[in-house]
């Protein structure tokens, strides 16, 4: 199958014997064969793993550094039938001097050898002493009879897949100001490979953990890192073997227990390309010297994928920082609005209240928007529209809401206006067609716009994202308001603040947090045809559109990943494989593609609402699109 952006790769610590060359052949070339059987693709060992790192003084030896090519000639040899590119890092003798350097090979072939720029010689390292630093700009040197590039400008790219192209710096290169990495991302690398012997005392492994990750969220690059660990001395200092892989500030993977071991991971090379084509500040140079050796993968599809993928990727329900994650979303929903009322010298604010999650989320924002500007809770109007579909559940609920918050409730029933316009329209009563709901969703609109200028307010929207990106609202009826505190905001995060809220003030107010678990807790559904039987519902929104998990994790990933209609479908089947089946996924996936772009005309004329992820659809800033783009290009994978 085609290469979908997803590749394996491996970070090893092999087992050092020091003055003992063949034996460490012998792991390099076991541990890449057991790598490969892994799946992984791309790989690197330790710093210095043909000799070990701390063979000191005895670098110098001929007999050291003649064993060591010896031995990158066999590695090179016995590994040439494994499909995959490896990193193995030796002292190389070249031009008088001694480096320290990583070549790199793939398939009996020596692509390339990779210097090591800077050498430590401060506290317990002094690299200064065996080593020279590498030279400006690349050379060649004879291996074995071939002609082989080396220097410190060297890429290595994959023809079977276009966004992995892969730079090597060499442990301290990285703890550097002006890193290697810097320069061989901003000339393509898209994966950055670090063959280290970083000794492990107290502190250090936050530092080094901080520094990767960092590292690769500043380049927007992969980057796996193979520290030194058992067989190297402990003299006078300890290694403890540890393994790095980090894509763009995500760690995907660590270990360091002091002893050796090989980790794999997916990267997303397609990911971090995308990442970089929408940061416009991202800029490529063609910096002078630079030299790009290809390789090819015969099988570059990984098969299974060693990557975690959550079902709800706005906000990891199981990370430590959800509340602090919760807070901020739920203060910049109530700045945002602070500054809109500040700056219309507004007196009240309209909220229409449903009973429902949206609308409820939308009353506790303007509610602390009040009570941090000290303005008077009771100018906040919030107002229930019963009509045909309305179940005492949610009309109680709303008014429960209001009074539990001090703010002003009315109930204005809308039924008779409702039934007045389609009767003007000449359409029946019993008709439970578009015009009929949307009847409805417009009388309730109206009746808030009248009561703002009546009482010199503004409109709250409380629509959510997920419904905005799915077109789930009457056009000019809950589509529009005059500014929307809920537009970035996916029903499943809604959910989440609200049950924060709800938590929060268990003791101080129970009934205010009864209301909203139970409000959670109510199927959410617009209420918009009648039922059988009172008070029973009658439209179950996910019935009807498709669960709003589905749809949010298809919308993260479509516009914060830019991953195309199968690798979404291949991920869902991933991260809900305990929920729904393919087919059911797919089928979801098809609306959410017909839903999204047919929408777009509805999302041009939305009213402001701030941003508080990294997902918008605001037509003035994350998403530009023209309101009539078809779906066919999407729709045609997913046949």
């Amino acid at each position: 199958m085609k290469n979908d952006g997803f590749i394996k790769v491996a970070a090893i610590t092999s087992n050092v014997h020091l003055n003992d060359i063949d034996s460490n052949v012998n792991d390099i070339v076991s541990k890449a064969k057991e790598a490969n059987e892994m799946g992984a693709k791309i790989i690197t060992f330790q710093e210095l793993a043909l000799t070990g790192y701390s063979l000191q003084d005895m670098f110098a030896q001929s007999n050291v550094l003649e064993k060591a090519k010896e031995g990158l000639i066999e590695i090179t040899n016995k590994t040439k039938d494994l499909d995959l590119l490896m990193v193995v890092s030796l002292p190389y003798s070249f031009k008088g001097k001694i480096y320290d350097t990583a070549a790199v090979i793939s398939k009996g072939k020596i692509l390339g050898i990779a210097t090591k720029k800077y050498l430590p010689n401060y506290n317990e390292f002094y690299d200064a002493r065996y080593f020279t630093p590498s030279f400006d700009e690349n050379e060649v040197t004879e291996i074995d009879g071939n002609l082989i590039p080396i220097g410190p400008k060297l890429l290595f790219h994959c023809r079977e897949i276009e966004n992995l192209t892969i730079g090597i710096e060499i442990c301290e290169d990285l703890w550097t100001p002006d890193t290697p990495s810097t320069h061989h991302a901003m000339n393509g690398a898209t994966l950055i490979l670090n063959p280290s012997a970083s000794n492990e005392m107290v502190g250090k492994e936050n530092y080094r953990r901080s520094l990767i990750s960092s590292t690769s969220a500043r380049l927007i690059c992969a980057y796996v890192y193979a520290g030194a660990g058992e067989g190297e001395t402990s003299q006078d200092v300890v290694y403890s073997a540890p393994l790095i892989i980090a894509e763009n500030g995500n760690l995907l993977g660590e270990k360091n227990d002091f002893n050796n071991h090989i980790m794999v991971k997916d990267i997303d090379v397609d990911l971090l390309a995308f990442r970089r084509r929408q940061m416009t500040t991202y800029s490529y140079k063609q910096e002078k010297g630079y030299q790009t050796i290809d390789f090819s993968l015969t099988d570059s599809y990984s098969k299974s994928l060693d990557r975690i993928f959550v079902k709800s990727p706005y906000l990891d329900i199981s990370s430590k920082n959800l509340e602090d994650n919760l807070n901020t979303i739920f203060n910049c929903q109530s700045h945002g609005l602070m500054k809109r009322i500040q700056a219309t010298h507004c007196k009240t604010v309209v909220i229409g209240v449903s009973g429902g999650l949206d609308s409820a989320l939308a009353l506790l924002v303007a509610y602390k928007a009040f009570k941090d500007l000290n303005k008077d809770v009771k100018d906040i109007i919030a107002i229930s529209m019963p009509c045909f579909a309305t179940t005492a559940r949610t009309r109680n609920n709303s008014k429960i809401l209001a009074e539990t918050l001090g703010v002003t409730f009315k109930e204005i029933d809308i039924s008779n206006t409702v039934k007045s316009h389609l009767k003007d329209i000449d359409h029946p009563l019993d008709l439970y067609d578009a015009a009929y709901e949307n009847a409805q969703a417009r009388a309730r609109t109206y009746v808030l716009m009248d009561e703002s200028n009546y009482k010199g307010g503004i409109v709250i929207g409380t629509g959510d994202l997920s419904e905005i990106a799915l077109g789930w609202a009457t056009y000019n009826g809950d589509q529009m308001s005059m500014y929307n505190v809920n537009a970035s905001v996916p029903k499943t995060v809604v959910k989440e603040v609200v049950r924060m809220v709800a938590n929060n003030e268990r003791e101080s107010n129970p009934l205010l947090s009864k209301t909203l678990i139970d409000i959670l807790d109510t199927p959410i559904t617009p209420e918009l045809v009648p039922a059988k039987s009172k008070n029973e519902i009658s439209q179950i929104t996910e019935d009807i559109i498709g669960p709003y998990i589905l749809h949010d994790f298809f919308l993260y990933h479509f516009l914060r990943n830019g991953y195309q209609p199968l690798k979404i479908l291949r991920i869902a089947t991933i991260a809900f494989k305990d929920m729904f089946d393919e087919e059911t996924i797919k089928n979801w996936l098809k609306l959410f593609y017909r839903r999204f772009f047919a929408s777009q005309f509805k999302r041009s004329a939305a009213p402001d609402g701030v941003k508080v992820g990294s997902v918008s659809l605001s037509q003035r800033g994350d998403l530009r699109i023209p309101s009539d783009l078809l779906n066919v290009d999407f729709l045609k994978d997913l046949k």
